[in-house]
């Protein structure tokens, strides 16, 4: 197996320290998300090897869509995993805007499905339906995009939510974006096994994480389909354990108390099952955030979504990786604060060991990464 790393690109800005809020709570760093400081992470994930950068939806953040277009002319193999939100716009339009990007950007478009998780999030946008007719509306949406983007004759639908009529694009997508999916909740696996090609989960301690991709794997069955899994995770990764724990520490020391009561609050009204289950992982406390070998939790005090981080020396961090690959993840999207600083000390320290193992190569470049220093360190893992 061949595994792909992907990066985050933080559109609501970035800091040394943990980003409270996101998911439904308002967000923002010390450094701002200008379209600047996006290009330097933009290219600290293309020269160390991330295939592509999620960029997130939602209220919280910066226009996923209008940024990473901005951003294609400022790198050049880099890949753009754009956060959007079925029904918020028509699935012809979502269609078009994907072909578009794809043709534009000469094929590094990939697509990360939101169902919506926060009720009173959607409501702002309009959105008034329930958790389950958003799933259902969201298996309708993708339905007819994926008409759209392959049927040689236009496209009528009429579903519970969805009503187009011969409905055409002046051009279809090649090659096709992949569809990225996440979601906990029963009514999510249905919609993945039949419409997502890569399905993700947060990261959870590798036997949750294997009972959920074990529910989905058989779904998938049941629709005659094979899907891909992957990972969304923080990372800590440094020349020793010691030095990373320490940084998690440092960053553990400077969350405000009152940021993670308010924080919990409100993810405490999500109708996320996910973001139930993050919760759980620490409970609010401080006092349990090693949730399993290598794996910290603190991140989920203050931050909405993946609220786990994998933490220790490079060659430990590669293990972890190394496990979940096991389990049948083979993408991984990854970030850590700041996120330029740490693309590097990933990129340089826990990549180059992969390789070596056989498990990942770099996308554009052949040279031997074997002797690689992490340029924020005065020795590298060796």
């Amino acid at each position: 197996m061949t595994l792909s790393f992907h990066w985050f690109l933080p559109t609501y800005g970035d800091s040394r320290n943990l980003v409270a809020g996101g998911h439904g709570t308002s967000m923002s760093g010390d450094r701002t998300a200008s379209l600047r400081y996006l290009n330097q992470i933009g290219a600290a994930a293309e020269d160390n090897g991330f295939e592509a950068v999620l960029t997130p939806t939602g209220a919280w953040c910066e226009d996923a869509w209008l940024t990473t277009a901005m951003m294609v002319e400022t790198t050049e193999v880099l890949k753009f995993l754009v956060a959007f939100r079925p029904g918020l716009i028509s699935p012809t339009l979502a269609a078009q805007m994907a072909a578009t990007f794809q043709w534009q950007s000469r094929g590094r478009l990939l697509l990360n499905v939101v169902t919506g998780g926060e009720k009173h999030e959607q409501e702002a946008y309009g959105d008034f339906l329930s958790k389950d007719e958003r799933y259902e509306r969201c298996g309708e949406f993708l339905d007819v995009v994926r008409q759209l983007w392959t049927s040689p004759s236009p496209v009528t639908f009429e579903g519970k939510h969805i009503h187009v009529e011969k409905a055409a694009l002046g051009r279809q997508p090649d090659p096709l974006p992949p569809v990225f999916f996440g979601g906990s909740s029963g009514p999510a696996g249905p919609v993945a096994a039949k419409y997502a090609d890569t399905y993700l989960t947060w990261g959870e301690p590798p036997a949750a994480v294997s009972k959920k991709l074990e529910w989905i794997r058989a779904l998938a069955v049941d629709e005659g389909r094979i899907l891909s899994y992957g990972l969304r995770i923080h990372v800590i990764s440094r020349d020793t354990a010691e030095q990373a724990w320490a940084e998690a520490d440092r960053l553990l020391a400077a969350i405000d108390p009152a940021a993670v009561e308010r924080v919990q609050a409100n993810l405490a009204r999500s109708e996320s099952e996910g973001q139930r289950r993050m919760r759980e992982l620490h409970g609010g406390s401080t006092d349990r955030l090693e949730i399993g070998q290598n794996l910290w939790a603190g991140v989920g005090l203050v931050r909405g979504g993946a609220g786990t981080a994998l933490v220790g020396s490079h060659e430990e961090v590669a293990d972890r990786l190394a496990e979940y690959a096991n389990l049948g993840i083979s993408h991984f999207i990854l970030s850590g604060y700041p996120h330029l600083e740490e693309a590097y000390w990933f990129g340089e320290g826990v990549l180059p060991i992969l390789e070596r193992r056989g498990l990942w190569t770099h996308p554009t470049r052949s040279a031997d990464l074997s002797h690689s220093s992490v340029p924020f360190a005065a020795a590298a893992s060796s």
